[in-house]
């Protein structure tokens, strides 16, 4: 088997990949050794996964020598069962489709993307309260507590008239790191899959894009920042209106149904020390 050869440029964009996680790692008392002994099973895992011939299991001699990893630990690791990490957890899910239906549909919403404070209670305000909203979801999960865990995250707020106000425009929890955190591993690795399918796949592209500017000002950032989380929100809600749309007026069948993930981020800090010539403007 030949093996392909390492573009010279890849170890550096990893190693830069790979400081944010650190940093992360580090932060919350994950060490060198925990990390590298899951990362050894994910390499297992990839290899056997994603890396067959004839769409047959790969033997461990074989993922051995595409991984590196030593066949004695391939044993062990391909031994222990492997958890899908795609999906959302499903109260993740739950409060994402939920938070849709108020932003979406009548009588939750004045227009799409304008949410109506609901009474909290449907002997209060029937069909317009937060008791029907949560039963047009689910007839399984009981109102209260939603509404108890969503004022914890943060996500609504009770007014003096006992009525439900939604704080955000999208599922993303103020407070909880576990919710965070489902979020975190979700549209990291759904960004890192469009970028690696760019980077190393045939056909067509993931639009991937993004603005690069290194010599603005705080308060030039502050307002591209504001812009961003204004003009920005209001465009994933239309990416979302459209969405729900062509969901319910397309549906496919069980065995061809696909998922997408959109994003838009923000990011700032200092520019490097000076010394090269600033970057007037970029995209990429």
């Amino acid at each position: 088997m030949r093996l392909p050869t390492l573009p010279p440029s890849l170890l550096p964009a990893l190693q830069h990949v790979m400081r944010p996680l650190v940093r992360l790692m580090l932060k919350n008392g994950v060490t060198y050794g925990g990390f590298a002994e899951l990362l050894k099973a994910i390499f297992v895992e990839v290899a056997e996964r994603e890396f067959r011939l004839d769409d047959k299991p790969p033997t461990d001699s074989r993922v051995s020598l595409l991984t590196g990893v030593h066949r004695k630990d391939v044993k062990r690791l391909r031994a222990k069962a492997h958890e899908s990490e795609v999906a959302l957890p499903e109260i993740i899910s739950f409060g994402a489709h939920l938070v849709s239906v108020w932003l979406n549909n009548s009588p939750f919403c004045a227009q799409p993307g304008s949410p109506q404070p609901l009474a909290r209670l449907a002997s209060t305000g029937g069909e317009c309260s937060f008791d029907a909203l949560v039963a047009q979801v689910s007839k399984d999960i009981r109102a209260r507590v939603v509404l108890d865990e969503w004022l914890r995250l943060g996500v609504v707020r009770l007014d003096d008239q006992d009525r439900v106000h939604l704080e955000t425009k999208a599922f993303i929890p103020k407070r909880g790191f576990d919710e965070k955190a489902a979020y975190f591993r979700h549209n990291l690795h759904d960004h890192a899959c469009a970028a690696v399918h760019n980077l190393s796949e045939d056909g067509e592209p993931f639009f991937e894009r993004s603005v690069h500017y290194d010599s603005l000002s705080p308060a030039a950032v502050r307002q591209l920042r504001e812009a961003v989380q204004a003009e920005g929100m209001q465009l994933l809600i239309g990416f979302n209106q459209l969405a729900a749309e062509l969901e319910k007026r397309d549906a496919p069948p069980p065995n061809a149904r696909q998922r997408i993930t959109i994003g838009l981020y923000f990011y700032t800090e200092p520019s490097p020390p000076a010394g090269a010539p600033p970057t007037e403007a970029s995209s990429s």
